[in-house]
């Protein structure tokens, strides 16, 4: 343990004092025993300086101020070796002012501070105006006018200095200059030994940072999303899961809300892996009637029921190889679910109507919008096939939670709208841009293409989209807003652009919510009560908003009368 180390040096450095002493016929004194301690008051509350920080430089001055405040020292200085290993500056002082620090720069070698540095060895200088290596380099000593003693001990790490901590001190007798430099080295090892924690954590810490650019190289470099738009952070989240994922032959289960993107997902999945040249073979269990599940998946023999006049391949078989994709995997009933469970675990099943078992190597990618926990619970979903399909979990944001993509995506599908429909589209107004972020977005990404697609087609020659192409419960969400709150026109006359010139999601916000007000209070004369329960926020909200936005409710009465 560190304490018990540091208590261990203590004790040295003690009976060594005294066997100086006794050498020297000295008695130990009162005064003596004051300095031995202060001396171990110094070193317990350097040691707690040292392990409760958590920057270099907060306990290197903190030793300085103790060692100074404990010792009567001058000066105080540390200095470090830089990471070419020739130039050493001070990283830490005590009693110079801070022209001085800077100006205190040695070669390796250079000065008593140097000379320390290079030898590993330390240094007493009981006069140094008798001393032609000290350079008095800072200038804040007066060095023929002042009898000032000098000391310098290398902070040693593995046998090799790193740094040098030294000390002015009055011109003293060579026993207090022997226990001051005694005392000195035994700082010099703690500050070694922090130092040392601090150099192994910034190492450790190095090698996570490059660790993590390797991995983001690798995910830009090896993973290539198609047509999936997303920069915000939930999204980054996804992708980055994406990229872990897709080389393996795990079974992942995408969840989400309708219309979030999962077969896009699993689309990506399957041609970012190993089997991209294998099928992508896709089943929506919802859409198949319960009697066909059975058969569309594992196929059936000639003559298995009525109309099967030949034999046909189950999308498994189809899948071999390559990659089968559930979608709406909590459809499924109870019977399909365990035959489901045993192709999963076995790998291995049978047609319909056949005694063949028929194995097959398949990459298993599942989807649902259901609740799978609570039908777990409720004994609607096998737990054994919930277990075996949640191995690798994704969960897709609603398009609500991810509104700093909306923008981005609104230009994509213009895009692709124009690309259909030969239309060209300028810009994008204010108002629609109002109306586009403050809707909820229940159908999520699907509704939102489905709009936009709808807005280009009634769009008119002049290639400027507004409110007025939009549905109109879209157009109630963020429809035509009084000139004054929104940016002209002309802010927003470029386009594609994923964030609209001149206007920020903030300001397309306050003014969507300042309108809202602002009609409520025309309609109800002024009355805030009212207003503030259509608007169904407190009164008090609704007082610290009209303040934001400079309404005085008066004004609406006035415009009654």
């Amino acid at each position: 343990m560190p304490g018990n180390n540091v208590a261990a040096t203590t004790g040295a450095t003690i009976e060594s004092a005294r066997s100086d002493r006794a050498v020297t016929g000295s008695r130990m004194t009162t005064p003596q025993i004051r300095y031995e301690t202060n001396e171990l008051r110094l070193l317990f509350e350097v040691i707690q300086a040292l392990e409760g920080a958590t920057e270099l430089a907060d306990h290197l001055e903190t030793t300085l101020e103790l060692m100074a405040r404990y010792t009567g020292m001058m000066r105080g200085t540390l200095t470090l070796l830089d990471s070419n290993g020739q130039d050493i500056a001070v990283e830490a002082a005590y009693g110079l002012k801070s022209a001085e620090k800077r100006r205190a720069h040695y070669k390796l070698g250079e000065g008593i501070t140097g000379k320390v540095i290079a030898t590993g060895k330390g240094m007493l200088v009981p006069k140094i105006s008798e001393e032609p290596l000290f350079l008095n380099r800072t200038g804040a000593r007066d060095v023929q006018k002042e009898e000032i003693s000098f000391i310098c001990v290398p902070i040693l790490i593995g046998g090799k200095a790193i740094g040098a901590l030294s000390a002015d001190r009055l011109f003293a007798d060579p026993v207090c200059l022997e226990e001051d430099m005694r005392l000195l080295q035994v700082l010099a090892s703690l500050i070694a030994r922090a130092v040392q924690t601090r150099l192994d954590f910034k190492a450790q810490h190095s090698a996570v940072v490059e660790e993590n650019r390797r991995l983001q190289s690798l995910v830009r470099g090896k993973f290539h999303v198609d047509n999936m738009v997303g920069s915000s952070a939930v999204m980054r989240s996804v992708f980055e899961e994406l990229a872990q994922v897709a080389s393996s032959n795990a079974t992942v289960l995408i969840r989400g809300e309708s219309g979030t993107g999962k077969e896009m997902i699993a689309s990506n999945l399957h041609s970012n892996s190993p089997r991209a040249g294998r099928p992508f073979i896709k089943v929506n269990c919802a859409a198949l009637p319960e009697g066909l599940v059975e058969s569309e998946l594992f196929g059936y023999e000639r003559g298995a029921f009525t109309g099967a006049v030949s034999s046909r391949k189950g999308r498994f078989e189809m899948a071999h190889g390559g990659t089968l994709f559930l979608d709406e995997v909590g459809d499924m009933t109870l019977t399909t679910q365990a035959k489901l469970l045993r192709a999963i675990q076995e790998k291995e099943f049978e047609r319909v109507g056949g005694n063949e078992t028929i194995r097959v190597d398949v990459r298993l990618i599942a989807a649902t919008n259901r609740d799978l926990e609570d039908m777990v619970s409720r004994g609607t979903f096998r737990q054994d096939l919930y277990y075996r399909l949640t191995v690798f979990p994704i969960f897709l944001p609603p398009l609500r939670e991810r509104r700093d993509d909306i923008m981005a995506l609104v230009t994509h599908f213009i895009d692709k709208a124009m690309s259909g429909s030969g239309k060209k589209i300028a810009r994008i107004t204010p108002e629609a841009i109002a109306a586009l972020m403050s809707y909820e977005w229940p159908g999520n990404i699907r509704e939102l293409e489905n709009i936009i697609e709808r807005a280009v087609i009634l769009c008119g020659e002049d290639g400027i989209l507004g409110p007025q192409h939009l549905p109109l419960w879209l157009q109630r969400a963020g429809g035509d807003a009084p000139a004054s709150t929104l940016p002209s026109a002309s802010a927003t006359s470029a386009y594609p652009t994923d964030s609209v010139p001149g206007v920020t999601l903030a300001e397309a916000v306050d003014a969507l919510e300042k309108r809202m007000i602002t009609e409520c209070l025309e309609a109800s004369g002024g009355n805030m009560a009212k207003s503030a329960q259509q608007l169904g926020i407190t009164e008090r909200i609704m007082g610290l908003r009209m303040k934001k936005y400079g309404l005085d409710y008066r004004l609406f009465r006035k415009r009654e009368s």
